[in-house]
């Protein structure tokens, strides 16, 4: 466990994917009702069960505020089904891959998703890059992460691909 600029990161538990699922869902409730189109088939369950098994293999993160679940996020060593389709079969292992990086909308704005990705920086050495993608129309997400030094590498099935190169311990 892990505390970063007053918050705490550590892994997610199996106690934890209800509560980590109904985040996730109140999130794409909360971006559907502000006409952002992300995560949408996350309201009809449609990864519930990839959602429980990232948490099972310890790859699913927790943030805490005040012993609160604020936020979540998930690192994938290997890339998923998805990660192939968007970025096409990467066979060097040299990426890591985020998924589901998501702060409950209080807490939004308050400069939590800079310190996770701080904290992966920081925290993850046995990579080069870390990889994620987001919906290209999301221009708020996209400036985000272009503001906290992720390159745009391209864009494929109307998501923009985003890597940043890991410092090494």
């Amino acid at each position: 466990m892990d505390y970063h600029e007053g918050f705490q990161i550590k892994i997610a538990s199996k106690d934890d994917s209800s509560v980590i699922i109904k985040m996730l869902k109140l999130i794409a409730q909360w971006m559907k009702d502000k006409d952002i189109n992300q995560w949408r088939f996350l309201l009809e369950g449609g990864d519930d069960e990839e959602i429980e098994q990232a948490i099972i293999n310890q790859e699913t993160y927790i943030v805490l505020k005040d012993k609160d679940i604020v936020g979540t996020f998930t690192l994938l060593s290997h890339q998923s089904e998805w990660d192939r389709h968007i970025w096409g079969s990467d066979l060097s292992s040299k990426s890591l891959y985020l998924h589901r990086l998501a702060i409950i909308p209080a807490d939004m704005k308050k400069g939590i998703g800079k310190c996770i990705l701080a904290w992966i920086q920081d925290n993850v050495s046995d990579k080069e890059y870390l990889r994620l993608d987001c919906v290209t129309d999301n221009s708020k997400l996209n400036n985000f992460y272009m503001n906290n030094g992720f390159e745009l590498v391209g864009v494929s099935d109307g998501h923009s691909k985003y890597q940043k190169g890991i410092k090494k311990n």
